[in-house]
């Protein structure tokens, strides 16, 4: 069964938070003790109808203004597939969590209200989704219930939708459209009666026929060594295994491996999960690898195949998405947390900032405020192993924190 990892966008009041509390009340993942709150609450309100945003927002500030101000990671499976969604804030200052929500999303649910159509906030959603390369976007126009399920007005959606497509960057990205009521559960899990004209999937049908491969940004495979393996026993004395995560593609028993930095070579040996071998190393599995030869490789390195390396630099440039209330500014020192790595680092330039909704960039930016996102140099104290994000999502993004408070006040991807 595969974990599929979904973002959601949109506007206040676009409908985000009942969309997903549709999709569970609808595949019945809520617990009864969920669907009980939800039906006393929506009563108390005085509602007719059950209040699905209760199911998502959990802080009680959200609960009491009726809007999304924190990420929520809500989860849900079905016969098929396991699914994360990352239920995010819209509006512009909270660019940020939606940045937060889309990095290690593999598709995107974004939302327009049907009354509103394409607004100015769609564009930044959907420069997000552009900018960390989610490759599936469903485009929901919601509340068709409010437009008398009008063809015409999502016909007229669309067609300005498909205009802000060609500003995009990111060529793999695959566009699809679904017109909903998430209150009324039109064309969420089922299928509409109220809209005849729309003979395409559901939300959750689509989301079920994703091909998991496909949507994934697989990269070549690399294998950042977290632990060094020496069990204290005598029947394991000589044991020396490398534990780690393998991200991007497969290893396999009897690969040629460079070992980064030290760049000397072996060849796979065994392939551990626990006490059991295994001839392949998939995607996103945890194993301890050992080699055929003594070599040195400690905490921090990285296991590479030979005919396919990563970049090794101390300096490189990167979009930055700032999350702190301090501003970045050129000469400022940061760790740099590049998978398990950390590296001290410094601003070496602020080349540009980028507007998220396509208007352009600015060139004359000293300093960056909290959600601004553009492109920065940095210089590091030590090399590190890094790809392109646009190739490998993983080892092509970082995080920066503050030495002094030890925050996290942005994340980057490398260009």
């Amino acid at each position: 069964m595969g974990l599929l990892k979904i973002a959601t966008a949109g506007s206040v009041d676009d409908g985000k938070s009942t969309l997903i509390g549709r999709l569970l009340y609808d595949t019945k993942s809520l617990t009864t003790d969920k669907l009980e709150a939800i039906e006393k609450t929506s009563k108390q309100k005085g509602y007719d109808y059950l209040d699905f945003s209760l199911a998502t927002d959990g802080l009680v500030a959200e609960r009491e203004q009726g809007i999304t101000i924190d990420v929520a990671h809500i989860y849900f499976s079905t016969g098929t597939k396991s699914y994360v969604i990352a239920d995010t804030p819209g509006h512009v200052e909270y660019t940020r969590n939606m940045v937060t929500g889309a990095s290690t999303s593999q598709a995107a649910i974004i939302l327009i209200d049907a009354r509103k159509g394409v607004i100015e906030q769609t564009n930044r959603h959907f420069f997000i989704n552009n900018l960390l390369r989610v490759k599936e976007v469903i485009v929901a126009v919601n509340k068709m219930d409010l437009v008398d399920f009008s063809e015409a007005i999502y016909n007229a959606i669309k067609a300005n939708f498909e205009k802000l497509m060609d500003k995009r960057d990111y060529g793999d990205q695959k566009i699809t459209f679904v017109p909903v009521s998430a209150l009324k559960g039109d064309n969420v899990v089922h299928s509409s009666k109220n809209m005849p004209w729309y003979t395409g999937e559901t939300v959750l049908e689509h989301l079920e026929g994703l091909d998991m491969a496909a949507v994934s940004n697989v990269g070549t495979p690399r294998f950042p060594v977290q632990y060094v393996v020496r069990p204290k026993t005598e029947e394991f004395h000589d044991f020396r295994g490398f534990a780690g995560k393998v991200y991007g593609g497969e290893l396999n028993v009897g690969d040629e491996v460079v070992a980064l930095p030290s760049h000397t070579r072996s060849k796979i040996k065994d392939i551990y999960f626990y006490d059991k071998k295994y001839q392949t190393a998939s995607r996103r599995s945890s194993v301890t690898i050992t080699l055929e030869d003594e070599i040195n490789v400690s905490r921090g390195d990285m296991l590479v195949k030979v005919d396919d390396l990563p970049t090794v630099e101390k300096q490189f440039t990167a979009t930055v998405s700032w999350m702190d209330s301090q501003q970045l500014t050129a000469g400022n020192k940061y760790v740099v947390q590049h998978g398990v790595n950390k590296v001290l680092a410094k601003v070496e330039a602020i080349h540009h900032k980028i507007n998220p909704d396509y208007s352009g960039i600015d060139e004359n930016v000293s300093a960056l405020g909290m959600n601004d996102i553009a492109q920065v140099s940095f210089k590091l104290n030590k090399p590190i192993f890094y790809d392109k994000f646009k190739e490998h999502r993983t080892n092509g993004s970082f995080i920066l924190i503050d030495p002094q408070s030890n925050n996290t006040v942005g994340a980057g991807f490398i260009g």
